[in-house]
Parts: C-alpha cells; structure tokens; sequence
C-alpha cells in the first residue's frame, strides 16, 4: 500500500484509463429520418421535371411516392389520435395535402408532405441523441473494481455486484466504481462530474467519493456506502430521464389552438359540401367550392406566419455561435423571467490560473524568481495546480529550471531539487509545521488568499517557507455584462447555483454582481432549486456546462449548455448550445427569441386578414379557384417574407445591444 501512495508521473499516466467510447444514434438508424429523405430526395427530382414542362406521367407517379413515403407515418400517428377522439395537425396536413392534389395542386401538397416528414424526423433525433447522452452517462462508473477481501487479497468484481459494506482499491488514475467512504490511504479525486468544483478535491480517510470520479496519484481503500443502483451517478442519470419525462409539452403558440381550428374547419369544409347539395346543388359545383375552401382556410399560412420568425432567428443565433435545438426553444427563450447560472465552465473559464505572487520578506526572491522555482518543482507533475504554476511562468517568459529527485505526495504536494535546493510545494496545512517568523507569515498569507477564495499554494526552500502563490478559476471576461444584462432583461437578478465551496462561489457572485449565491449543491440541489422557483411560477433559464448540470438544465423551461467545455450528457439535454463559449450571446439570443416573437404575432394578424377575407368571399361569393389560390399562396409569401426579416445582421446586432 504505501508504495502506490508515492508515484512518479510516468506510473500514473500508464494506470490511466482508456478514454471511454460515445454512444451516438446513427440519423438513419431512425425510420423518420430514412422516409423524410428519401420523400425530400424524390421531391427534389420531381420538382425541376415538373418545372421544365415534362408530361404529368412523367413527375407526377414521383410526386404520388413522396405523398406516401413522407406521409404514411404522419397519417398513421393522426389515425391514432382520432382513435382516441382528438384531431391534430398531422392528420389535418395530410388531408390539405390530398385535398390540394385532389384539384389539381399537387407540387403543394407533396411540399407540404416533406415539410411534415422532416420536423418529424428532427424531432426523433433529438430525442435518441439526448437518450444516447442519458445512457452514455452510466460508463462514467468502471464496469468492474477491485474488491479487499476479509483476508487482505484482491479480486475483480463487477461493479454492479458491490454491496453496502465491501471494501475497493481504488488504484492511481481509476475512477471510483462504487459511493463510499475512504478508510485508508490520500489521494486527490476529480469530481467535477458530480459537484462541478474545477480542481482535485484532497481525500483521506473519513471522506466521502463518488462513483465515476477519478482518482489521482495516490491509492484509495473505500468502503462501499450505497448500492450501485443508487449512487449519485446513477440518481443523474434517473433525474434526467424523470426531468425529461415530466417536463410540460411545449407547443408553439398556433398550436395551442389547434384542436379547435382543425375540428371547425373539418366540420366547415363538410358543410360547405354538403349543405348546397341539400339544396339542390350539383356535385361538382360542391365539391370545387370545399376544396377551394379547405385550400384558402388550410393553416399554411399561419404555420408558416409561425415559423419563419423562429427559423430566422434560429438561422441568426447559429451564424453567431449559439445553437438553438428547436422553434418552440427559440419561443420559449423569450418567456423566461429568472436566470440561474453555474459558476465553474460558465461564469468562470474552468481552468485554474495563478492569481497572487507572494514572496515572503527576507526570502532574497521575487515574484519571477519564486515563481520560477515553483514551476521547476511543479513540472514533472500532471496535477491540475501545478499545470498553472507552469503555465504562468511561461506567460512570464521566464526559464524553468530543470528539476532532479521528483517525487509527490497525494493530498500534500510535490518535492524536487532544483538548482541545488530541495524545494517543496503543496498545501500549507500539510507542509506548515514549525513555529518561526516565515512559517507564521506563509500561514497567515495563506489564510487571506483562502477566505478571497483562492487556493493556496505554499513553496518552501530547504525546509523553510519562501512564499505563497494563490490560484483560482478566472472570470470570463463578459460574466460581469452579461449577469448585467440578464437583469435588467429578466428584471431579477440570476442565482449562482455551485457544487463549489461556499467562498470560492461568493468571490465570484460578488464580482459578477449576483447576490443569491446556493454553493456545495450536489444535481439534485440543483433541481430543487429550479423547481423551487418555477412553482412560484417563474420560467426559470438554467446556463451550465457539466454532467451535474443536466438534470437541471433538463427540469428548467429552458436551459442553455456552454459548448466548447460542455459534457455530452449536458449538450444533449439543454435546449440550446453555446457554441463559441461566449456568455454574451445568452441575452443576445433572449432578445432576439423576444422579437421573433413580435414578428410571429404580426403575421398571424396578416394571416388572419387575408384567411378572412378569403372564407367569406368563398362562402358569401363565387370565388374562382385560381384566385384563391393566389390569394392564400400570397399571404404565405408575405408572412414568410416577413419572417425572414431577422436573417439579416443586424437583427443581432439589435438584439445584442438591446435595441428593438
């Protein structure tokens, strides 16, 4: 056991595992997406024979195979409805589409076919991607780990198998297979896939791990507290699945009345038939005036007054580095009222970085010299705290020096020799132990570093303290215009809901100007939190990056993931993605959801208007059918038209300034 306490970096990266493989949903392993291409491929092939004035025989039998491939799913899942007596857009579709071939307009309804096929198949990927990140999540957690048994010798078991009371190994570079508490040994765990805190957590005997973090360069005996069934990685994952299950349906706003308007115009269309063949009327005459009426009273141009705005600015939003999954996300984006944002990956870069250069008086060093001796004891090391020790001496240009007699000690730090001195440089709590001047001085240095929220981080020459360097994850450089603007957006200020202690989360909140700091929250905090808020009826927008934000990002009206950092489970669960890691594109993307969502109000009253108009010529007059379509087909141009107004740049750049 004590040799695995004490390794050379070499032996640590040899233990290290494998990167674990994705499991991602193939797009055409899904049958939607295999039939919505193969009804746009045949569209596409129809639509220049058509268009070039071939015969009827020649496009239209592959204009009669897209109305079947793209539509057959559709018409089934509308029959289905009907069955359990509701009448949804699916099947109202399928029947415009057939009854604008019936008079003759069949490229209009082939288009309207693939239009249906392809949001249908958008939808299933969606979902199989995020089921694929939910599940992707449990190879976080080792198939199998290392079992003490009573007499000291070691087995493989699986993990699965573990109970309440076992003890594990936990070698250097694994990751924990199983919730428990250490019993013997110290090391430094990542787990920052469970509280998101962005450096190595010190642990010893007494401490609690978590299944699926990783171990450092020491070895760990645990006790096995919970089963695996209910480990803090497996609750994730069941969180999500039961976030995304019971999240409420979300529908854009026309959709809202869609039983309504699909039953009054089904039950309209059969009246304006049948009523005039009550009186008299012949067959013909009846039948041209219905389908002239279905056509000119057919939502297509109040789908598309809807979707134009919202593909527009969904175009936009991803020309400027932020994805947006969905239109009914980019309608949902401007609703929301409250913002709660994680600290490490969002608010701040994830990455530590040397903050503070103390060299202690009477040490003959200054900040480069300190800083140089730091960074030779530090760079044969893989620790994420020595990384930046390194990193900020070459910013500075300076030479670090070659280092001999390297060894570390897990949960403590490192000891080299480096220019004919025996430096050390770890933790003060560890190395500090006499009673002089320096040793007094470095402590209480050490001290103020902490309570700002630093980590520090002690060097001593020879035995004795040279200075202190404090480290801390830095600050995005647009989190503090960006908290701004959410507020004055929203018009609260957002939380800041952390895994991270308690201080580093309150010296960032406080730089950032946000007050409602929750700190050590493990997901399922998280979660609450969100509810928390949402049942006093806010629509809360939840902006995280890692595995202990998803659950959270999949509980709240809409939740934005940072992209570049992000883990797979949390892209695949949030709404929306920030692809550039650039914070200030949240309440630009906000603002310009808020006037899509103006412009899709605007066209629903044109759409309305020329809708109107046309019914009642229909049903009062003789509306000529090639009028009627141009009418109906014109007020689609126009709505769509009118939608695209927020492709151009600047509808962001009044969106991203503020400005309407």
């Amino acid at each position: 056991m004590p040799s695995l306490l004490v390794q050379h970096p070499e032996q640590v990266t040899a233990s290290a595992p494998a990167e674990m493989p994705r499991r991602r949903t193939r797009v055409f392993a899904l049958s939607e997406a295999r039939w919505a291409v193969t009804a746009l491929t045949l569209f596409l092939l129809a639509l220049p024979i058509q268009l070039a004035g071939a015969s009827a025989w020649v496009w239209g039998p592959l204009y009669g195979v897209v109305y079947v491939t793209g539509g057959w799913e559709p018409a089934r899942e509308g029959l289905r409805a009907l069955r359990e007596k509701t009448l949804d857009v699916d099947l109202l579709m399928i029947v415009a589409a057939i009854g604008a071939a019936s008079i003759g307009q069949v490229m209009d309804g082939a288009l309207l076919i693939v239009i249906f096929a392809t949001s249908g198949a958008l939808e299933a990927l969606a979902t199989a991607r995020t089921q694929d990140a939910v599940r992707g999540l449990l190879d976080l957690a080792p198939a199998t780990a290392t079992l003490v048994l009573d007499d000291g010798s070691e087995t493989t078991v699986a993990t699965r198998d573990l109970v309440v009371g076992n003890t594990v190994l936990i070698r250097p570079g694994e990751r924990v297979g199983a919730d428990g508490r250490v019993t013997d040994g110290a090391s430094e765990v990542d787990q920052a896939t469970i509280t998101g805190e962005p450096l190595p957590v010190a642990k010893e005997a007494g401490d609690e791990v978590f299944a699926g973090t990783l171990n450092g360069t020491g070895a760990l005996r645990v006790r096995v507290e919970r089963d695996a069934s209910d480990s803090v990685i497996a609750r994730i994952v069941t969180m999500v699945e039961e976030a995304s299950e019971t999240k409420a349906p979300t529908q854009l706003f026309i959709e809202k009345v869609e039983q309504r308007y699909s039953l009054g115009m089904v039950v309209a269309t059969l009246a304006v038939f049948l009523v005039p063949l009550a009186f008299g009327a012949d067959l013909t005459g009846s039948l041209l005036r219905a389908m002239t009426f279905m056509i000119v009273a057919s939502p297509c141009a109040v789908v598309l007054a809807t979707m134009p705005p919202l593909l527009s600015a969904m175009a936009n939003a991803g020309r400027h580095g932020v994805l947006v999954k969905s239109a009914v996300v980019m309608e949902r984006l401007g609703q929301v009222d409250l913002v709660a944002l994680d600290k490490t990956g969002t608010l701040t870069e994830g990455t530590p970085r040397v903050t503070e250069i103390q060299p202690l008086p009477g040490s003959g060093l200054d900040e480069d010299a300190l800083l140089a001796m730091a960074a030779g004891a530090e760079h044969p090391s893989e620790h994420p705290l020595a990384r930046a020790v390194v990193d900020a001496a070459r910013t500075r240009g300076l030479t670090v020096p070659d280092t001999r007699d390297f060894t570390s000690a897990p949960g403590t730090g490192v000891t080299a020799t480096v220019d004919g001195h025996t430096v050390a440089v770890g933790a003060p709590a560890r190395l500090l132990s006499g009673t002089g001047a320096a040793s007094a001085r470095a402590a209480a240095l050490a001290e103020t570093l902490e309570s700002d929220g630093r980590t520090a981080v002690l060097v001593q020459r020879d035995g004795t303290p040279v200075g202190v360097l404090g480290i801390a994850d830095r600050l995005r450089p647009d989190a503090t215009a960006t908290v701004a603007a959410l507020t004055a957006l929203t018009g609260a200020a957002p939380m800041l809901l952390t895994g991270d202690n308690p201080r580093a989360a309150a010296r960032v909140a406080e730089e950032v100007g946000i007050s409602d700091v929750r700190a050590s929250l493990l997901p399922g905090d998280k979660v609450t939190a969100v509810r928390e808020e949402a049942r006093t009826g806010r629509k809360v927008l939840v902006i995280g990056d890692g595995v202990n934000d998803a659950p959270a990002l999949a509980a709240a009206h809409t939740g934005i993931a940072m992209g570049r950092a992000g883990s797979d489970l949390a892209l695949e669960t949030a709404d929306a993605v920030i692809v550039r890691d650039e914070l200030a594109t949240v309440p630009a993307a906000v603002n310009l959801s808020r006037a899509a969502r103006r412009l899709v109000v605007q066209n629903l009253v044109i759409a309305g208007v020329f809708i109107s108009v046309l019914v009642v010529w229909d049903l009062i007059g003789h509306l000529p059918l090639p009028l009627g379509v141009l009418g109906h087909e014109g007020s689609t141009v126009i709505v769509g038209l009118n939608g695209l107004r927020l492709l151009r740049e600047d509808a962001w750049k009044r969106a991203a300034t503020g400005r309407r």
